[in-house]
Formats: C-alpha cells, sequence, structure tokens
C-alpha cells in the first residue's frame, strides 16, 4: 500500500522544485533512515512554511538515489544538499496564490490531534512524515478543489 507523506520545505526550496518541473525531491542529509523508507508509487504532499500551507502533491516514480549537486537553497545558515533524491511526478501542484492554508485543515487532520489545538503548527516541524490514509483522502481532495476551474 503506497504511503502518503508530508514533506516540509521553504518558499524558495518550493520554488527551486518547481523551475524543476516537480521531477526530483530531496530528503536532508539528516533524514536518510526517513527517506529509505520512501518508495515508487508514494505519494508526496507538499507543505510551504512561512506561508503555511499545501501547495501540491506529487508521485514517486524512482528508487532513492543519492545527488549533492545543489538544486535547492535551503536556510542560509544551514546549506544542505538534500541528497537522498528521488524522481517524481506531479500529481495536483497549485500556483502560489492557491496554496491551501494549514490552519484550515488542522483541526480535521489526524496527525494535528496529537498536539494542542493551539500549537497545530508543531506537527509541521521537520522535514519529512507520514500521515494516515485518511489524511491523505483529506488533504488531496483539499487541494485539488483549490485548483481554478
Amino acid at each position: 500500500m503506497p504511503k502518503t507523506w508530508i514533506l516540509t520545505g521553504s518558499l524558495d526550496n518550493f520554488r527551486a522544485t518547481r523551475h524543476h518541473g516537480f521531477r526530483v525531491i530531496g530528503a536532508k542529509e539528516r533524514r536518510r533512515r526517513l527517506a529509505e523508507q520512501i518508495e515508487p508509487g508514494d505519494r508526496i504532499v507538499l507543505y510551504v512554511t512561512g506561508v503555511q500551507a499545501f501547495g501540491g502533491i506529487l508521485r514517486v516514480t524512482g528508487e532513492m538515489y543519492e545527488d549533492r549537486s545543489r538544486i535547492w537553497p535551503g536556510k542560509p545558515d544551514k546549506p544542505d544538499p538534500y541528497p537522498w533524491r528521488f524522481e517524481t511526478e506531479p500529481v495536483v501542484v497549485l500556483d502560489e496564490s492557491d496554496f491551501v492554508p494549514a490552519e484550515e485543515l488542522a483541526p480535521e487532520l489526524e496527525h494535528v490531534r496529537k498536539w494542542p489545538r493551539e500549537h497545530w503548527r508543531l506537527a509541521f516541524q521537520g522535514q519529512l512524515r507520514t500521515v494516515s490514509e485518511a489524511d491523505a483522502r483529506l488533504l488531496e481532495r483539499r487541494i485539488r478543489e483549490a485548483v481554478p476551474a
């Protein structure tokens, strides 16, 4: 059964991923063990920090590989090559003006219920996490609904 992951990244990293046609995604150096669990067919929901919103869904199409060439800017004080990479394809990707605010979905997401309601943002700290099938369905439905007609 394919898993659904939430990948947290900055708006600059989202833009860099867009620049590459949403055909590659990378995990941070210290996330190798999690990245090793990602398999072809899994889905990745893009959560954009700063704006605190969901920007799209990608499907993993290839096995993990290591590549340290620079694609994503990351944080200026903590550069990271995001070396654990996967080939991906866009399932649905939103324009920045159409992003789905996470605060609207937070009360409905099982994953977020682990934290006190006022601290929902803690659910999206750290780069990578899996979510339940119910959360995956909700995220996909809301992201698809945000696509302009």
